[in-house]
């Protein structure tokens, strides 16, 4: 017998100012024993009877092939994570993790099957950061740049990984931030979604959340315009809601950058409600 936490969330996008169209993609989703139930960009939704699922998707390719990249992704998403209450359903119960890894190099596949031959489809891939709650802990993966926080209790930690040499370097104490952030090959990614590789190595960690916490998922366009000072006093910020913190650190990244695609989700763990009982 578990109790089962509320998340509260806003999403927002904006398309930069290099070209008109946005290769950022996002989504919210509940994902169930009926499969997955879109969300809207704002609201709240309890974890009884319901996994909940957020996550941010960066294109990148020649034509049009970067939004279709990111739109992709996250609809096989929304496809196969519901598969494991269908496993459930039968008595087979997956491990979490391995079943996004499943997922991930399925999408890869087809990423990579649809571009080849293809000349507007040529170089297609993108980035994903997702954050899959469950009533007992937070399952996490992300390939690229795109990233996920988590703030508590004022201490911002960034949960997911840069499959970028200059991000380990910064993480390694090698280069300071302000260095990291004017790299020539802060952008460069050993590890994609698609863009012809013959295998993808994601990110994967699972997390228990806390009452009070709060989370970021976003795309780099956010991270441009953005130090982690900017993103911590932000998450940190009393009585603001999702909603409102969305707004900030979008409008602050904007005014800072804005030259690339940028797309965030806050996403907030209020007090618990009710038992759920997962025997």
């Amino acid at each position: 017998m578990t109790e089962a936490a509320i998340l509260h969330w806003a999403a927002l996008t904006h398309s930069g100012s290099r070209k008109p169209r946005n290769d950022d993609s996002l989504i919210a989703f509940a994902s169930g024993p009926d499969g997955a139930e879109i969300l809207a960009e704002t609201g709240s939704h309890p974890l009884a009877s319901h996994d909940l699922v957020f996550a941010v998707s960066d294109g990148m390719g020649g034509g049009n092939a970067g939004d279709i990249a990111s739109s992709t992704i996250l609809q096989q998403m929304t496809e196969i994570i519901p598969e494991t209450f269908k496993a459930a359903a039968s008595g087979f119960f997956p491990d979490s993790l391995s079943h996004l890894g499943d997922a991930i190099r399925s999408v890869h596949e087809k990423i990579n099957a649809a571009a080849h031959g293809c000349a507007d489809k040529s170089g297609m891939a993108a980035t994903l950061a997702l954050a899959w709650f469950t009533p007992e802990n937070l399952y996490l993966t992300n390939i690229g740049d795109s990233r996920i926080y988590r703030s508590r209790e004022g201490v911002l930690e960034q949960l997911s990984r840069d499959h970028s040499y200059a991000w380990a370097q910064w993480k390694r104490g090698e280069i300071t931030e302000l260095q990291y952030r004017s790299h020539p090959r802060r952008a460069a990614l050993y590890e994609v979604v698609g863009g012809g590789h013959a295998r993808v190595n994601p990110h994967f960690a699972a997390i228990a959340y806390e009452p009070g916490d709060r989370f970021l998922v976003c795309s780099d366009g956010l991270i441009d315009g953005l130090s982690e000072r900017h993103l911590s006093n932000a998450l940190a910020a009393d009585g603001k809601d999702p909603a409102s913190i969305a707004v900030t650190l979008l409008k602050r990244a904007i005014d800072n950058s804005g030259i690339d695609d940028t797309s965030l989700i806050v996403i907030a763990i209020s007090a618990l409600s009710g038992a759920v009982d997962h025997d």
